[in-house]
């Protein structure tokens, strides 16, 4: 090849970068215009975007890796425990329409205090939270962190006892400086599209995939800025499972475990069963024919839960007043 052909395949390929960048962006934007809008709430030199229901005992939802807060809306959990519960379903720090200033490390524990700091800024004192997957681990920091203010968690397919594994190194690569943005922006998100379905097999078996979830989420997880948010979260799993002698049992808050006996992604009821051997009095639920998207496929298994976890925590059904943001 002539150093002229050299050039030019170089020029091809940036123009080639280029054009899917711009036709990705505007991808993203179109992904965010067609979702429901919430209300935002500025703190700590960002902000958070949430969805909110009902009246009652308040009930934070937090959703997993690659989701958003319509991951609650779409399983019918949102609206069926705002019946009973002032519901708040949170666009965690990089998802949704939340930011995730770059620059700062948004571990599970950042995230539950910025959290908790927004729901005191609404007005709330004492709430309840759930959360799946990646959600579970921020749901658990804010019972260890802020035990006063939490009374009560359910986890949903929770990776408690994460160890190693190949496919969060690579999960973990667009998070790499410059090379990363490049993955991000141009080539990444046309992979997730065409690799959408085959995603949403793997989370969903053994049951099958709900159309809602599929066709709200393809949007928002293939934008180049939350890809950035799954690689990041995708790091902190792989760092934490480097880490040894995790445990729980300083835990002391009414605790509900639900896991998928069919979850692929890993050993879900050993991790629930190991989980609930370390927190004194934790109930756990083993659904059957589920696998990690349990809260989508069984969505009254979740809520059986969080009324169970609500008797326990001796909550009631009055109504708190709502904070101005």
């Amino acid at each position: 090849m002539t150093a002229k052909s050299r050039k030019n395949l170089l020029l091809l390929l940036a123009a080639a970068t280029v054009g899917l960048s711009l036709y990705n962006g505007q991808l993203a934007r179109r992904a965010l215009a067609v979702r429901p809008l919430g209300r935002f709430i500025h703190l700590q030199g960002t902000k958070l975007h949430f969805l909110e229901a009902g009246s009652g005992q308040p009930l934070l939802l937090l959703h997993g890796n690659g989701a958003s807060a319509e991951d609650f809306t779409t399983s019918g959990i949102f609206d069926r425990a705002a019946a009973r519960y002032r519901v708040l379903a949170f666009d965690r720090p990089g998802f949704g329409m939340s930011p995730r200033p770059a620059g700062r490390p948004w571990t599970a524990a950042a995230q539950a205090d910025l959290i908790d700091a927004a729901v005191a800024k609404l007005g709330i004192e004492r709430y309840m939270v759930v959360g799946h997957s990646w959600g579970a681990a921020v749901a658990i920091e804010m019972a260890r962190r802020h035990p006063r203010s939490v009374a009560g968690v359910v986890v949903v397919a929770g990776y408690h006892y994460p160890s190693p594994r190949l496919a969060l190194a690579v999960s973990a690569l667009p998070a790499i400086p410059l090379i990363g943005t490049v993955l991000r922006h141009a080539v990444l998100p046309s992979l997730v599209r065409l690799n959408w379905r085959w995603a949403m097999k793997k989370i969903f078996h053994p049951a099958t995939i709900a159309i809602p979830f599929a066709t709200t989420t393809r949007g928002l997880a293939s934008r180049p800025s939350q890809l950035r948010s799954i690689s990041a979260e995708s790091f902190l799993m792989l760092a934490s499972a480097l880490l040894p002698n995790r445990r729980y049992a300083d835990i002391a808050v009414p605790f509900g475990i639900v896991a998928g006996a069919g979850d692929q992604l890993f050993d879900a009821k050993a991790e629930a069963l190991r989980l609930q051997g370390e927190i004194s009095q934790a109930l756990v639920d083993i659904v059957p024919d589920a696998g990690h998207m349990v809260h989508q496929s069984r969505p009254e298994a979740v809520l059986a839960m969080i009324d169970k976890i609500a008797a326990l925590a001796g909550v009631d059904d009055r109504a708190e007043p709502s904070g101005s943001v």
